[in-house]
Parts: structure tokens; sequence; C-alpha cells
């Protein structure tokens, strides 16, 4: 792949309004939600009021507010592809790569180096708010699972992410592609979750098997391990974006 090619991409990422909108929520919510969520625990826990989890854990629960977060960055990676059809401009980016493979190749590296970039510097933010505002209740570096839950989060938001990208490049709507994914992540999978039929299935769904590796003590997936959850998340957002390389080859932009 040219590097004239993922420069461009970073180039489109970096000047389309929509994308750089939706990246900067990400931290904004991750980190906003963190001092009002956690501030509001820590005070609990200091009453002794019944309102906090019995299986409460400072790591695990110290990023929860990232999951929030991540509704923004499945939308940056559903705008990535569909920011292009809605506008047109993926007649002019393809007429400048015509190999549509190269194209594709250069926007999944792209995108996943904005998307780890930002996961990495939102987790260690979030985390940090999380130690600040729990005080003596928050996690600190030295805590159980913490070193990896740290180095594993943004791979897992880093993941969902090229998932959405995948599946967005398949249905080419942004509303459509945002339906899909917000239902399935929100709606679906914690739905099935709470069916004894398909409770078991519902550790492989993408999002249940990459939030493993966030999950320590009590919390701790007992199905799927934290670094197996990951392969599998890993297997949905391959097959995802082949099918997404696949339906870009042979349809009209």
């Amino acid at each position: 792949m040219p590097s004239s090619t993922f420069r461009a991409e970073l180039t489109k990422i970096r000047t389309l309004r929509s994308t750089v909108v939706t990246l900067a929520l990400v931290p904004l919510i991750s980190v906003g939600l963190g001092v009002v969520s956690f501030t509001s625990v820590r005070i609990a826990l200091e009453r002794g009021l019944p309102v906090v989890r019995p299986d409460f854990e400072p790591v695990t629960d110290g990023l929860v507010t990232v999951l929030y977060g991540q509704l923004a960055l499945v939308a940056f990676g559903v705008l990535t592809i569909c920011g292009e059809h809605g506008s047109g401009l993926l007649r002019l980016s393809l007429s400048a790569t015509p190999n549509r493979r190269t194209f594709y190749v250069g926007k999944i590296i792209a995108c996943a180096a904005v998307a780890l970039t930002l996961s990495y510097a939102t987790v260690f933010a979030t985390f940090l708010t999380a130690h600040w505002a729990l005080g003596a209740y928050g996690p600190s570096f030295s805590s159980e699972g913490a070193l990896r839950v740290l180095l594993g989060t943004p791979l897992y938001l880093t993941g969902l992410c090229l998932f959405a990208l995948g599946v967005a490049t398949v249905l080419r709507h942004t509303a459509l592609a945002l339906t899909v994914m917000l239902s399935f992540v929100f709606v679906v999978s914690p739905v099935a979750n709470l069916v004894p039929g398909l409770k078991e299935v519902a550790h492989y769904f993408p999002d249940q098997a990459g939030t493993s590796i966030m999950k320590v003590g009590q919390q701790a997936d007992p199905v799927v391990g934290p670094w197996t959850g990951l392969l599998v998340l890993a297997a949905w957002t391959a097959c995802a974006l082949l099918a997404g390389c696949w339906t870009l080859s042979r349809r009209d932009a």
C-alpha cells in the first residue's frame, strides 16, 4: 500500500468536521461522565449507601464510562466510509486510488491508527479520573489486573470501531449502519445475555467478548477469558472487514 493512500485517509479524517467532532466526543463522554459518576460512587461508599453493586471492582468500574464513549468511536468507524458515500467523495477517492483493495486497506489502517491512539489516551485519562474521583476506593496502577485492563481496553475499542467500519461498508448508509451497530451493542447483546437459551452464546458476541479484557476479580467472565475475548472480537472484525472489502470491490461507488 502506498504511503500516499494512508496520508490521504488521515487528511480526510482530520479535515471532515463530522469525524473530528465525533472523535472529540470519545474522551469528553468518557472523562466527563466519569467525574460525575465516580464522585457519586465515592460519596455513596463513604456513606454506606446500598446503591453500589456488591461486586464493585475499582479497575473495571473505574473504566465503565468508556463504554459510553465507545458510542462515538462506533460512529467514527461508520462515518469513515459512509461519510464518503453520502458526500460523493468516494468517487473522487477511487479516481485517485483506482485499486479498491488498496484504497480500503489504507482506510482501515488510518482508522485503526486514529482509533487506537485516541483510545489509549481516553482510557488512561479515564483511569486517572477514577483514581482521583473515587479517592481511597479508586484504582491504582498496582491494582490487580490494572496493567492488562489498561493495555487491552484500547484494543477492544479499536476492534469494535473497525467492526463498525466493516458493517458500514457493507450497508453503505450512515443511519442504517448506526442503527444496526447501536441496536446490537446496546439492545440485542444485553437482552440476549438475560435469555437462558442465548446467554451462553452471547458471551461470544463481539462486544461482550471484547469487554472481557476489562473485567477483573468477581466481575471476570467465567466463559471467555480476557485475551480469548479479544481474539473472538478480532475474528468478528476480520469477517466484517473482509465482507466490506468484497462489497466495495463489486458495487458501484
